[in-house]
């Protein structure tokens, strides 16, 4: 009787435990119980990720024994991967260590940095040995033969390598959900790059040009035949989306306004990279190494000014700001050193707008400042000066030796400047109740919903040529990357109501850190606990068990 029963217990259990694994398998789930909720996918990436229709392979370098930052990046990359591929069976992974094998160890790092995978190089003293690692931080994606590279890494001019870390593993998410889109996402909005009044070439703007055409179709635009045909013109800028305006040095007509103004009436968005003053670093390249700012007149005062904002004419120096290599010393022994440079402000961002939410810093090159006028358009402000700006009037002379004098940082008192602005809104025309410069059909005095964003310095769109060929914009001689191209293309995207990405980029995701100073002080007591205190607890179980075994059985 006794041993039915333990049978039919036996069997009681091995049928629950069958019962269980078949439910579980049918309702297996995942559970993100992190305060961030950094494993739960946001719905943009899911919907790039649903439109995966064939395999799209992942080849990630970061690979291999790394300092305790980089573990933890490498670990939250094979956790992001993983949410992936709960989501599809059609996303592969490759791990690979590039620098594994000796033998083609020097061909593998020449090959990632000629494709423009830049490796870091890390150094390490803190055991009073120097120690230098590469570590290839990027990972490649291929669908449908085509490839896009994935920066794991964002670097920092300001930041240490653990705060550059937290914001990488903060940007994940969306390093992979971008190349995901550029991948599987049809490009369907058009940008028109105007030309025609003195805008910056297109090798100056080439990099920015190239970031763009990844997500969108870009165009150029001039406004050549406004003359003869300004309706004809404005019939043909209705079709873009979007109107970017990169530095123009010649003034507008009149008829050129009305086109640009019915273009916004119409719902058209803009993006205005526009200055008040005639100066650059290029004018400084001479001679003298000096040059004298003066004001620039576009006729865009009453046009900006309607809108809500005003571009003066003056310039912001600024204490902190980006330096200028510039020669020290006489004749043969003279040396490029990077001096800093007051009229090259580094401009912060706004934390609490997604365009400019986890920015680098912005680098502006004579920049002017903005004013914003009381209307009924919405006004954000992007970017702003440090509190430690001065305004200078035009005109002015400005020279190259400047650099080599301390500035009085005394005169430095005019707080943070405006340099970049967002406009949001239905806009009033500039030609409401004016005499029209040519008879538009339908002129609009009101505007659809719409958007403007006005930049005071063209210069942070134009990326520098070296040898006849365009640089990455953004980064410098020293190979510190500012937020220049970062904070164009949030921009566009926002202008072009595709925020999903931008959401994903503003997802705060909080990574806690041991304290190193306190780790290298307190490091032999805890290396003593952790191997002296198993000793010492299994030590004193040994003798307790010992100890009432004898008292049990003697």
């Amino acid at each position: 009787m006794k041993q039915n029963k333990t049978l039919i217990y036996i069997l009681v259990v091995l049928i629950g435990l069958i019962v269980i694994n078949a439910l579980s398998s049918r309702l297996y789930g995942r559970f993100d119980l992190t305060k961030d909720k950094r494993y739960t996918l946001s719905d943009t990436t899911e919907i790039i990720i649903d439109k995966i229709d064939a395999p799209l392979i992942i080849d990630v370098f970061l690979e291999g024994e790394f300092p305790s930052e980089f573990r933890l990046l490498q670990t939250e990359v094979k956790q992001i991967i993983e949410e992936f591929q709960l989501k599809t069976n059609n996303i592969k992974v490759n791990y690979i260590n590039p620098i594994e094998e000796e033998a083609t160890r020097e061909r593998n790092i020449e090959e990632l940095t000629r494709s423009g995978l830049e490796p870091y190089i890390n150094t390490d003293n803190r055991t009073g040995k120097v120690t230098q690692e590469i570590i290839f931080p990027w990972a490649y994606a291929l669908y449908k033969d085509q490839r896009v590279k994935i920066p794991l890494l964002k670097k920092s001019i300001t930041q240490t390598l653990s705060e550059q870390i937290n914001n990488s593993v903060q940007g994940l998410e969306y390093a992979f959900a971008d190349a995901f889109s550029k991948l599987v996402n049809s490009k369907t909005k058009t940008i028109a790059v105007l030309k025609g009044n003195g805008e910056l070439a297109d090798l100056h703007i080439a990099d920015f040009l190239k970031t763009a055409q990844s997500y969108y179709k870009i165009a150029p635009f001039t406004l050549d035949s406004v003359s003869n045909n300004p309706q004809g013109t404005l019939d043909k800028l209705k079709q873009y989306d979007l109107l970017v305006v990169a530095k123009p040095t010649q003034a507008f007509s009149e008829e050129e306004k009305l086109v640009l103004d019915q273009y916004t009436m119409r719902g058209g968005k803009s993006l205005w990279l526009t200055e008040a003053v005639i100066m650059d670093e290029d004018s400084l390249r001479n001679a003298t190494n000096s040059s004298v700012s003066i004001m620039r007149d576009l006729n865009l005062n009453d046009f900006f000014f309607k809108y809500g904002v005003r571009v003066n004419p003056s310039l912001v120096k600024d204490l902190y700001s980006a330096p200028i290599m510039l020669a020290i010393g006489e004749g043969s022994q003279a040396q490029l050193q990077p001096i800093q440079w007051q009229y090259a402000p580094l401009a912060a961002s706004n934390q609490n707008h997604p365009i400019t939410k986890n920015l680098e810093l912005v680098r502006f090159d004579f920049a002017s400042p903005l004013d914003t006028l009381k209307n009924s358009v919405d006004k954000t402000i992007l970017l702003q000066s440090s509190p430690k700006s001065k305004l200078e009037g035009v005109p002015t002379s400005i020279s190259l030796s400047e650099v080599t004098k301390s500035p009085d940082e005394n005169l430095y008192t005019s707080g943070p400047q405006t340099l970049a602005v967002l406009l949001e809104g239905e806009f009033t025309s500039v030609y409401d109740q004016r005499v029209l410069p040519f008879k538009v059909k339908n002129f609009q005095s009101k505007s659809v919903p719409t958007k403007m964003v006005v930049i005071a310095d063209g210069d942070i769109i134009k990326n520098d040529v070296r040898r006849n060929r365009p640089l990455e914009l953004g980064v410098d001689y020293r190979g510190f990357v500012y937020g220049n191209k970062e904070f164009l293309l949030n921009t566009v995207n926002y202008l072009l109501d595709d925020t999903g990405l931008i959401n994903i980029r503003a997802k705060e995701v909080s990574v806690a850190y041991l304290n190193a100073d306190k780790i290298k002080e307190e490091r032999n007591i805890w290396q003593l606990l952790n191997i002296a205190m198993p000793l010492v607890l299994l030590g004193l179980f040994g003798f307790a068990f010992n100890y009432f075994r004898k008292k049990k059985y003697t």
